[in-house]
């Protein structure tokens, strides 16, 4: 069994869920992965960065009956293929990533549908961040300095392309609580709180915090 505690944060937009995944990474003195995720992913496959956001940015756009073909099998396409640089084998690196970040050390992830890649993972621990619509949008013009109409739409298409992503990969329902170890309310609890939570919880199951 690996001893690496992984926590992976999923999050609706406005929720705070990533500025939560940054204060307990800091609080438990481990890495925090984000884009970094992409970054490192373009390094291991030679792949232009600029790549990974542009299947994104194209997967945003696919009709929906398009967005059910990508779930993820694990397995790396050679280079001499012409699907090597398809929207499931870019994907596929991102992932070979996270199995790699947490087979090395106890970190937090964010977004990327990292659970559902370390399912196996023993050490994982999976939380889903969330908070009512009208707190989000309050968050969003904050973070965004732009209108409510402008802020609600934001917030919107930005969950839409989260959900659409996590399905098209892993064929599981985004927002499904049965996908996650913990889902937590960002407004009930607030920042410290929801990583307290957190906290409580690691220490539960595996008796101590990363790092102790």
């Amino acid at each position: 069994m690996s001893q690496n505690i992984v926590i992976t944060i999923a999050r609706q937009f406005g929720s705070g869920g990533k500025t939560v995944g940054q204060m307990l990474a800091k609080d438990l003195g481990v890495k925090c992965y984000d884009k970094e995720v992409i970054r490192m992913a373009s390094d291991e496959s030679g792949i232009n960065e600029a790549l990974f956001y542009e299947k994104d940015e194209k997967l945003k756009r696919a009709p929906l009956f398009e967005k059910t073909k990508g779930e993820y099998k694990g397995r790396l396409i050679s280079p001499s293929s012409e699907e090597f640089i398809s929207d499931h084998n870019l994907f596929n690196y991102q992932a070979k990533i996270i199995r790699d970040l947490a087979e090395r050390e106890s970190c937090v992830i964010i977004g990327r549908a990292a659970d559902y890649v370390l399912k196996d993972h023993e050490g994982l621990v999976s939380v889903f961040v969330h908070a009512p619509r009208a707190y989000c949008i309050r968050q969003a013009i904050e973070r965004c300095a732009c209108r409510p109409d402008e802020a609600e739409r934001f917030v919107e298409k930005t969950d839409k392309t989260r959900s659409d992503f996590y399905n098209y990969y892993t064929g599981n329902k985004w927002n499904d609580a049965r996908n996650y170890d913990l889902c937590l309310n960002s407004q009930r609890l607030g920042f410290d709180g929801v990583m307290t939570a957190i906290e409580a919880y690691i220490r539960i199951r595996f008796g101590k915090l990363p790092n102790e």
